[in-house]
């Protein structure tokens, strides 16, 4: 049968149904059957000359009620009816398969309270997940019961779905497919636009001087720093090098005092010119990088050269704005010429590959998205009518940087057209004070931004939760906790520190988050509590694990729980957990685990099902435990041995560890062309530790 929306087909010779969403190309396809007390049950179609309906023929093939389809929208429900007066019990059960193209499951119902934050890496199913999601069209399929179902992943686009409806109480036995068009357009993202994985095809990383420097950084220095970075980050994979507080009159704060438009640099700290900085970043291996600051300028001499490019108020004095003493006006046609050929010129002569452009949506009226929304200011406009100024201005940086070049929008906001042009948003607020280290409220506050915008992270922009700052102002307990609020999550990582200061555990911290795993959210909604338990689902064509950590935001000792049924794992089993930043064995546990988290820090928990096999556990090289490093590894009951891959930094040591349950023991180990150690403790944990002359991948195999 055809409806406004959907086609509908059930074959009562096999039991199968098919449903199909005709502007979007959703299909629902499967078997339907009876699970009767009595035998000889079936499905057919109407008997009774009424439409739309299919019947449930008992024994004597008498119908004794129905199955039908209700259509509201672009929504669907399969929904069960007794005739009249008759009540018998059984399950209509549902078998089949969805096809969604570019779909991926996720949860877009938020529960009543919020334990735990789910994220995935790779195709991770959770049995919290009500929804399939393909973001490049920004269409989302929820599914809706009070019956339990199933949602699991078979490949790239199609899903497996089971349910069962129990058919005595038919009043609550339904189930329902509810097709949302611009599901995020509509809801929280009106300019949505999916991330352009052909110029940005991951979370951006680099460093930036800005948090210790503040504005005090050169050429020099940057450039010093790089050096170092490309000896202690480079080979972990960091990619850029930006530069900050580099225009004319930009030594000192505020911001409305840089001459943020003319493009003329500091000649005190930048001597040799942009350019030939860019050329030298390049030669030492990264991606030069600019920020930029360009919706004002506290440039006396550029305004007066261009003074009806700025706003002013009845009385003609300059609208001021946190970009400049002087603010620009959008709606003017040569001010956006400025710009784009501003940006061109960074861009294309200078060289420069990554654009940081402040001073976006932010969150007050001191920065523009807000400015332009107050009445005072549109009056001032050129074209008071203009409905979208602070889109203008977007697009300007857009088309004056170029296509291919990297965007990230401070204070960028999905709410805004930042999404549209930008390719990753600043989530938060700086992670310091001007002239001040980084506190632990400042963690916090990172934390907070992070839980708070997760649900548009690797889907319309990758987030930036500001700097990763690792210095010893912080405790190496809080040194932790900031390294796993940015990495587990995927996130963009910059680094800030002054490198040549740090310890080698602080400089350990930084490239454990390198390279940035592809992470996205499994939660489709803002999260505005400090949830403790964060849970990261790895997939690999090789196996599959939960990374979670267990935060402790407060000022004592807590005992936090990783309950295994919150975190959607089958509580019948037992589990292997390995704790990354101890390096330490925790046990083998059914149901939960806790542990005593010291004040202000976190313990990362690798939870892999236990497998009665020796297997792998973690590693001592990424927070994700092996998300990416290890390429493969597989038990052969054959030979007795555990092979594998795994990629090797050039000078590092990495460090494998498995899990031997009792009957197996090593007979020895093989690692060719690396140098290797090994080594075993009491507790039926092995260690494999490897380094490598060259970055490589490194197959290695341990005989039992």
């Amino acid at each position: 049968m055809q409806t406004k929306n959907w086609q509908i087909s059930f074959d009562p010779t096999s039991s199968q149904l098919t449903l199909a969403h005709s502007a979007t190309g959703v299909q629902i396809f499967g078997r339907l059957a009876l699970e009767m007390a009595e035998p000889g049950w079936t499905l057919d179609i109407s008997k009774d000359g009424v439409p739309d309906r299919f019947t449930l023929r008992n024994p004597k093939r008498e119908v004794q009620g129905y199955f039908i389809f209700a259509e509201d929208g672009d929504a669907v429900e399969l929904q069960l009816a007794h005739r009249t007066a008759q009540s018998f019990p059984g399950r209509l059960l549902f078998d089949g398969t969805i096809r969604m193209a570019g779909a991926f499951a996720c949860r877009t119902r938020a529960p009543k309270s919020i334990t735990v934050i789910q994220m995935a890496s790779g195709p991770a199913d959770s049995p919290f997940n009500d929804s399939l999601f393909a973001p490049e069209t920004d269409c989302c399929l929820q599914l809706d019961s009070q019956a339990p179902f199933q949602l699991t992943t078979i490949d790239d686009g199609a899903f497996a779905l089971q349910f069962a409806l129990d058919i005595r109480q038919a009043s609550q036995a339904t189930f329902a497919f509810q097709v949302k068009t611009d599901y995020y357009r509509k809801r929280y993202v009106p300019y949505y636009s999916p991330i352009d994985r052909k110029r940005c095809p991951s979370a951006p990383t680099g460093w930036m001087s800005w948090n210790t420097y503040f504005d005090q950084a050169g050429s020099k220095e940057n450039l010093d720093e790089a050096r170092i970075g490309a000896v202690s980050l480079r080979p972990y994979g960091l990619e850029f090098w930006s530069i900050e507080s580099w225009q004319d009159n930009s030594d000192h704060l505020p911001v409305s005092k840089f001459d943020n438009l003319s493009g003329k640099p500091y000649a005190v700290q930048f001597p040799e010119g942009m350019k030939a900085l860019a050329d030298e970043i390049r030669r030492i291996g990264f991606r030069p990088g600019i920020w930029v600051a360009p919706f004002g300028t506290g440039s006396t001499e550029f305004y007066e050269a261009h003074k009806d490019w700025f706003l002013h108020d009845p009385e003609g004095k300059p609208i001021p704005c946190w970009n400049g003493r002087y603010t620009i006006d959008p709606t003017n046609a040569e001010v956006r010429e400025h710009l784009r050929e501003l940006f061109q010129r960074m861009s294309r002569e200078w060289g420069y590959e990554f654009f940081k452009i402040d001073g976006m949506s932010g969150r007050g009226t001191s920065y523009c998205a807000h400015l332009y929304e107050m009445e005072p200011v549109r009056a001032a406009f050129k074209d008071p009518a203009c409905p979208n100024p602070f889109e203008l201005c977007a697009k300007a940086f857009r088309e004056g940087i170029g296509p291919d070049r990297v965007f990230l929008a401070c204070q960028g906001h999905a709410t805004g057209p930042d999404a549209l042009v930008a390719d990753a948003s600043r989530s938060g607020a700086d992670i310091v004070a001007p002239d001040m280290p980084s506190t632990w409220e400042n963690i916090l506050s990172q934390a907070n931004a992070t839980l708070n915008q997760m649900f548009v992270h690797n889907i319309v922009f990758y987030l930036d939760p500001d700097c990763l700052l690792v210095g010893t102002y912080h405790s190496l307990e809080e040194a932790r906790v900031t390294a796993t609020i940015v990495s587990l999550p995927g996130q963009m990582m910059f680094a800030g520190d002054k490198l040549a200061t740090l310890p080698p555990e602080r400089m350990r911290l930084l490239q454990q988050t390198l390279p940035v795993c592809s992470v996205r959210p499994l939660d489709l909604y803002p999260v505005f509590d400090l949830v403790q338990v964060w849970d990261l689902k790895i997939v690999r064509p090789f196996g599959k694990w939960d990374v979670v950590a267990l935060f402790n935001w407060s000022d004592a000792e807590q005992e936090v729980t990783c309950n295994f049924a919150e975190l959607g794992l089958d509580t019948s089993r037992s589990y292997a957990v390995y704790e990354f930043w101890t390096q330490s064995f925790q046990d083998i546990f059914m149901e939960s685990c806790s542990m005593a988290v010291p004040p202000h820090g976190v313990r990362l928990l690798a939870i892999h099902e236990e497998s009665g096999v020796p297997q792998f556990l973690s590693t001592n090289r990424h927070v994700t435990q092996g998300g990416v490093e290890l390429k493969d590894i597989r038990w052969n009951p054959e030979t007795k041995a555990l092979e594998g891959i795994v990629h090797l930094v050039a000078g590092d040591l990495a460090t494998l560890h498995f899990l031997i349950p009792d009957g197996f023991s090593m007979s020895h180990a093989e690692v060719p062309g690396v140098t290797m150690g090994v080594c075993s403790n009491d507790d039926g944990i092995l260690s494999l530790s490897m380094r490598a002359e060259a970055s490589k991948d490194a197959g290695f195999r341990i005989l039992f």
